[in-house]
């Protein structure tokens, strides 16, 4: 059996003023030029806790010949260009063609891609890959949990399996499933039946999360819905809430063996009981003082998630509100981890190790996430920004923050970077030389994802009530998509039909 395997990934926030180009997912997908031939695709992802991953594990185990022909991502960001889409799809179109003939087809998407052209990017690549392989070659897409599915996705895919965690920490396992419903349906011993509904229901990232209720529970009950006779998998897309688009919002997905009707009941059930649950998915926001004080109280780590500056959903990873009032209150033990400002690391690789420097430091790409700090610095540590990722999420996949610097502004300190990265794995500050037992107070510039390697040291999370364009609070944008205007909690009468 020989299956091709392509991806394309981006979470894109159209409220982020930064453009979405080529260089971008040519620079964040560390293949450099040529994009990436199998080989290295192969060599970057084999044994890794990622979609991909999880492709070649299960070929490996099943007897399956895998070939990936591109696997590429660009960190979230604003709207991909034109330029960059076209680009980009024309090249996986290509090598799908070259890769000709396949029993099956496997998309690595994400689900939240928009474009200059595409609110829903990912069924647009769906329907280009159909124009190439034809209606016969069954085709089976894997997206995030923050997909914004439009009803046209489900009508050109086979079989779309969502991440079922948050944080992702089941990449590997979904990929898998993904190679072993694909080895079915071309076996025909599979005949997918797949329904979709979209819920008049808006959601935001602290809520979202699987290792807290309501959504621990709710994931149980998937899990269980999944082990009933003649369902296949079932996969629910809580969307991406920072895309001013039609689709963007919560939606649920069912796949039977051979029984549309049974599909069909299967995502009402599910509809329903997460519309239950509507009014618990509001997160509670607490300020950079309040987060001061409770540290002050709490015998352990306190963790101030700042989700609004996360650049894992398209914020510039530079704000300043968190930092700036912990310098001012001079709050030693606190630690702020990443802020991007490649300037400033210069600056600091120059001066050197022990060193001090005048630095004006971050909210250097837009006003939304406060203003420019100018300080004094003593330069702690000077790294490379290399690591490999330790934790549950993407595990064993090598990463870098680029030249890194370890600053100390007033007892504070704050690992500032030259790559926005979302500092969701400990290896991250540890490459930094910060070890998370000399810290009472963590900032991180994330939203969820953090829970999965830093959550079992925490005494307390607390969701930050800072400003930007991923800040979790509907009331800080101005949607202009009609949909959303009718959608809980936007609108508070919103019903499920």
């Amino acid at each position: 059996m020989r299956i091709l395997s392509g991806g394309l990934q981006h979470e894109t926030n159209t409220f982020a003023v930064t453009p979405t180009t080529l260089a971008d997912f040519e620079r964040d997908s560390h293949f450099g030029p040529g994009l990436g031939d199998p080989e290295r695709i192969r060599e970057r992802f084999r044994g890794t806790n990622t979609i991909h991953g999880g492709y070649l594990k299960a070929a490996g185990e099943l007897g399956f010949d895998l070939v990936p022909v591109l696997n590429l991502r660009a960190y979230p960001s604003g709207i991909v260009t034109r330029e960059a889409f076209e680009s980009l799809v024309s090249e996986l179109l290509h090598r799908i063609r070259s890769a000709l003939p396949a029993d099956g087809i496997l998309l690595d998407l994400h689900g939240a891609m928009v474009t200059e052209d595409y609110e829903d990017a990912e069924a647009e690549i769906v329907r280009r890959v159909r124009e190439v392989v034809g209606d016969a070659v069954p085709v089976v897409v894997t997206l995030d949990l923050h997909a914004n599915i439009s009803p046209l996705l489900p009508e050109l895919a086979d079989i779309i399996i969502g991440f079922d965690t948050y944080p992702h920490v089941d990449m590997g396992d979904r990929g898998y499933e993904a190679v072993a419903l694909l080895a079915q349906v071309v076996a025909t011993t599979l005949k997918p039946c797949m329904a979709y509904r979209q819920l008049p229901l808006l959601t935001l990232p602290p809520m979202q999360c699987t290792l807290r209720e309501p959504m621990s529970v709710f994931l149980q009950t998937l899990h269980a819905l999944e082990a009933r006779p003649g369902i296949v998998t079932a996969s629910v897309a809580m969307g991406f809430p920072f895309a001013d688009i039609d689709c963007m919002g919560v939606t649920v997905l069912a796949v039977s063996d051979g029984d549309q009707e049974l599909a069909e009941t299967a995502v009402d059930e599910l509809a329903e009981q997460l519309w239950a649950l509507k009014q618990q998915l509001q997160p509670q926001l607490v300020t950079i003082e309040e987060a001061m004080q409770e540290s002050r109280q709490t015998d352990g780590l306190v963790i101030f998630a700042d989700g609004s500056d996360n650049p894992g959903g398209g914020a510039p990873c530079d704000g300043t509100v968190a930092l700036s009032a912990l310098v001012e209150a001079g709050f030693a033990g606190a630690v702020v981890a990443t802020l991007c400002d490649p300037e400033a690391v210069k600056l600091a690789v120059r001066a050197g190790e022990g060193a001090e420097v005048r630095l004006s430091l971050g909210a250097k790409v837009d006003d939304l996430h406060g203003d420019t700090l100018h300080v004094e610095a003593r330069v702690l540590k000077l790294s490379d920004g290399n690591f490999v990722f330790g934790g549950a999420m993407a595990c064993g996949l090598e990463d870098t923050m680029g030249d890194t610097a370890l600053l100390e502004i007033n007892g504070v300190r704050v690992v500032v970077t030259s790559v926005r990265k979302q500092c969701i794995d400990r290896n991250m500050i540890r490459v930094a030389g910060v070890e998370l037992d000399t810290v009472s107070l963590l900032v991180l510039k994330s939203a969820v994802h953090f829970r999965a390697d830093y959550g079992p040291y925490a005494s307390l999370i607390l969701d930050a009530d800072t400003p930007g364009v991923h800040r979790p609070d509907f009331n800080g944008f101005d949607y202009q998509n009609n949909r959303s205007q009718k959608c809980y909690p936007l609108n508070l009468f919103a019903e499920l039909s």
